[in-house]
């Protein structure tokens, strides 16, 4: 067995008991700190990979967005109590269309295009250098469309939080 494998083995350990422990532990606090580890263990993951792009995202938007953003939540929260989730605007219908127009889009765009070896990759450049080739050149519909169902989401959750 030899380093790389040492390393990641240890990773993997503290990923997988951190995200243990995100599910045992009855204190919120402790949870989001295990998750704080969750979130490093699989960012080195990612390191290990050699997908530094990945693991960047994964710090900047799990650690400093998300996790922060639930611990203030968490901590500047009274207790609440007897709180209903549930809301009574539910629109099955109109989610149901844009669902299913979507998954139509994606599966004819996947029955449609000849699946390729891309030979867009840049020698000697980093993943994230790749990344972006790929994403303007080869998938610029799917990045799109995926920036439409993003907005979609968004106004959704907007107006669902205005209510």
């Amino acid at each position: 067995m030899n380093l790389y494998n040492i390393i990641f083995y240890l990773f993997a350990a503290i990923t997988l008991v951190s995200a243990f422990f995100v599910v045992t532990t009855r204190n919120v606090i402790y949870s989001a700190f295990n998750l704080l580890l969750t979130f490093f263990g699989v960012a080195g993951i990612y390191v290990l990979l050699g997908a530094d792009f990945l693991a960047v995202v994964q710090i900047i938007v799990y650690v400093g967005g998300i996790l922060i953003l639930l611990l203030f939540g968490v901590m500047l929260t009274n207790k609440i109590v007897n709180v209903q989730i549930r809301t009574g605007a539910t629109q099955i219908l109109p989610a149901t269309i844009a669902v299913g127009a979507f998954s139509g889009i994606l599966i004819s765009l996947l029955v449609n295009t000849e699946w390729k070896k891309v030979g867009t990759a840049l020698p000697g450049a980093s993943t994230t250098a790749n990344l972006g080739m790929l994403m303007m050149n080869e998938y610029i519909l799917i990045f799109e469309l995926l920036g439409i169902l993003l907005l979609v989401a968004l106004i959704g959750a907007a107006t669902i939080a205005r209510k």
